[in-house]
């Protein structure tokens, strides 16, 4: 990361502004993308937030909706990501990132957890636009958070996000090939409360509309409400146990209705998802490392 700006920040940037800020660019960045090759610079610059400590309460609110224990002294697997989320969203919204906030989908995650955080710790976050690649269905960044605790690495995790546009003479236009998988044994069922977007909102601080309400979702295609990606992989991971060291990956296939029915499936082997009926919403693994 030699070639990155290093830009270090005294507080957690608030998520009104910015997502304010990129709802007002989207439509400008809406109509690069849709010119025959679209601007894909990558922007150069890292966050670094130093001094980071967890809001208790925060953090068992965020416990409660997803199922993890509340006031275990290791924070959840996940939950680091709701700390570099604001410093994410600093970077999608700022002019230089060429992809539009508006509409852009989460599709991927992998988390590696080197060792348990302590929910009294004290760390550093970095958060960089690792790449911008080319999708059969648009571009796709990829996101890099990393959290340290003095000069040592203890989680980190990769995000993908997609904004779909016309990729005629970027990529080949060529049938993604349809994955034969079996279906994992059912563990549970899960009863999903129109409130659930609500108040994962509340604990993440990420009050994206299409999580909100109905009506901000069917402006954006959707029937209902929808739960956010993350929340549907830390539901499972509290369901499913993480080892202190751990892998994660979370595939976001298709979106979780509000409200709604789901089926929490898994394996013996670190195979996990969570499907309705015959659609797959999430798949997932978990393993040592």
């Amino acid at each position: 990361m030699a070639d990155r700006s290093l830009h270090t920040l005294d507080r957690s940037p608030a998520l009104a502004p910015l997502l304010t800020r990129g709802a007002l660019l989207s439509p400008a960045k809406r109509l690069t993308l849709n010119r025959p090759r679209p601007h894909t610079d990558c922007p150069r610059t890292r966050l670094v937030l130093p001094g980071v400590r967890i809001d208790l309460a925060r953090l068992a609110a965020y416990e409660r909706v997803c199922g993890f224990p509340v006031g275990d002294d290791a924070l959840p697997v996940t939950y680091p990501h709701v700390l570099g989320f604001p410093l994410a969203m600093r970077l999608m919204t700022d002019p230089s990132f060429p992809l539009p906030l508006l509409g852009l989908v989460h599709t991927s995650v992998e988390i590696v957890r080197w060792h348990p955080l302590a929910a009294t710790g004290l760390y550093e976050l970095s958060v960089y636009v690792d790449e911008l690649t080319a999708h059969r269905r648009g571009t796709e960044a990829a996101v890099q958070t990393e959290v340290r605790e003095g000069e040592e690495l203890v989680w980190e995790s990769r995000s993908t996000y997609l904004a779909r546009h016309g990729s005629r003479g970027v990529v080949p236009a060529a049938a993604e090939a349809r994955e034969e998988r079996e279906v994992l044994p059912l563990v549970a069922e899960w009863r999903l409360g129109g409130d659930v977007g609500r108040r994962y909102a509340v604990a993440s601080g990420d009050r994206n509309p299409i999580h909100l309400n109905a009506f901000a979702a069917r402006l954006f295609g959707f029937r209902r409400a929808i739960a956010h990606g993350m929340w549907t992989v830390a539901r499972c991971l509290a369901a499913h146990g993480v080892p202190e060291s751990a892998l994660v990956r979370g595939e976001f296939k298709a979106p979780v209705l509000l409200p709604g029915a789901v089926g929490y499936g898994a394996d013996g082997f670190g195979s996990f998802e969570l499907r309705s009926g015959g659609r797959v919403h999430l798949l997932g693994e978990v393993r040592a490392v």
